[in-house]
């Protein structure tokens, strides 16, 4: 009992410091957490661009719970394209704000670095509704912005987003 208890207290102290901590090692932020769904494919036309996972520490979807959002590009993009495709997906579901709108692109496009096949990169939403982006070796940047948080994830999460099929495998439901 004892060493369930420890290894219980472990894994709380592993979720809470994904959720708390700048420090988290890249290549572990999914290691003690349970896939949602199923592994999805962005594809554009016959272009295959990325595969994408959910996990959270139960294996389930909430949007109000820490989860890391993992993409593996299957292609070489550049990272200010990723950050103002990423800011067209945000306005496609209505977000409107502008002004904010080229706040949040200017902070992606200092995060978002240029991709090449089979890189990672890693969003994580946190305890306190900030995002993290990680890739395989390191923090990228943050951002504290809990709206940002929230139009940012449902790109793929929300029930507005452009491709409902996606969502449906990454969270395990229904399109």
């Amino acid at each position: 009992m004892k060493q369930f208890r420890y290894g219980l207290m472990a894994l709380l102290l592993l979720v809470c410091g994904i959720a708390n901590s700048n420090e988290v090692d890249a290549l572990n932020l999914t290691k003690n957490m349970k896939q949602v769904g199923k592994t999805a494919r962005m594809t554009y036309l016959f272009w295959d661009i990325y595969d994408i996972r959910l996990y959270s520490a139960t294996g389930r979807f909430d949007s109000q719970q820490p989860f890391v959002l993992k993409l593996t590009y299957l292609r070489d993009l550049n990272g200010h394209e990723i950050a103002k495709r990423s800011l067209q997906e945000m306005e496609k579901q209505g977000f409107d704000n502008k002004q904010l709108g080229q706040q949040w692109l200017g902070q992606m496009e200092q995060i978002f670095p240029n991709v090449s096949d089979n890189y990672s990169l890693f969003g994580v939403r946190r305890e306190d509704g900030s995002t993290l982006f990680y890739d395989n070796n390191k923090l990228l940047g943050e951002i504290k912005d809990q709206n940002f948080t929230k139009w940012f994830f449902d790109i793929w999460l929300g029930e507005k987003t452009s491709e409902p099929a996606m969502r449906a495998k990454l969270i395990g439901g229904k399109s």
